[in-house]
């Protein structure tokens, strides 16, 4: 059976949570930001949209308005004891909902024969916002479910990307190998 868009969004959204789980700052939004560019690599294909990775993280970082506030959630972790606690809960939440919120927005624009090129910023802005409250919400839910990752499976993941990027990996084998590491 193959993946739907929801799938591909949940799943993300589920990797998103795991890594805004770790108690090391800023090695969880560097995971998070692989995983949503990823996501979107992901669901481009699944539309049959080219997949343009500079016009990817523009809109990662045109769309991410939630940025300043997982950087507030990551600088808790910094606090020794208590901050990561605090900070990994909201962080993996916050990551969660962001990631959520950008496929969403991402799935409708390419249902709607969109490309990377030709999304309006304002309306995406707009659905952006509206589908990071549900993803909040969702992101909640899911973080009971799904368990945080080690250190360790963050730097495999991250070895992962190298060498997807590098073209050591092709789509297919990073996907099963990443599936593969996340399932334990």
């Amino acid at each position: 059976m193959s993946e739907t868009s929801q799938d591909i969004i949940r799943n993300h959204m589920y990797w998103a949570i795991g890594a805004g789980s770790l108690p090391l700052p800023l090695i969880d939004l560097a995971a998070v930001t692989g995983i949503q560019l990823d996501m979107l690599k992901q669901l481009s294909r699944h539309y049959g949209v080219p997949y343009q990775e500079e016009q990817a993280k523009s809109w990662l970082s045109a769309l991410s308005a939630s940025l300043l506030s997982r950087l507030g959630a990551n600088a808790l972790k910094l606090i020794p004891g208590i901050g990561s606690i605090l900070g990994g809960v909201s962080m993996a939440v916050l990551s969660g909902a962001s990631t959520y919120a950008l496929g969403q927005v991402a799935r409708e624009h390419f249902e709607g024969r969109g490309s990377f090129e030709d999304l309006n910023l304002d309306e995406a802005q707009a659905r952006y916002t509206a589908a990071y409250e549900d993803g909040k919400r969702v992101a909640r839910s899911a973080k009971a479910e799904a368990p945080a990752p080690s250190a360790d499976t963050v730097s495999k993941l991250e070895r992962l990307d190298a060498l997807h990027r590098d073209g050591v990996l092709t789509d297919a084998e990073f996907t099963a190998a990443k599936a593969r590491l996340l399932q334990g």
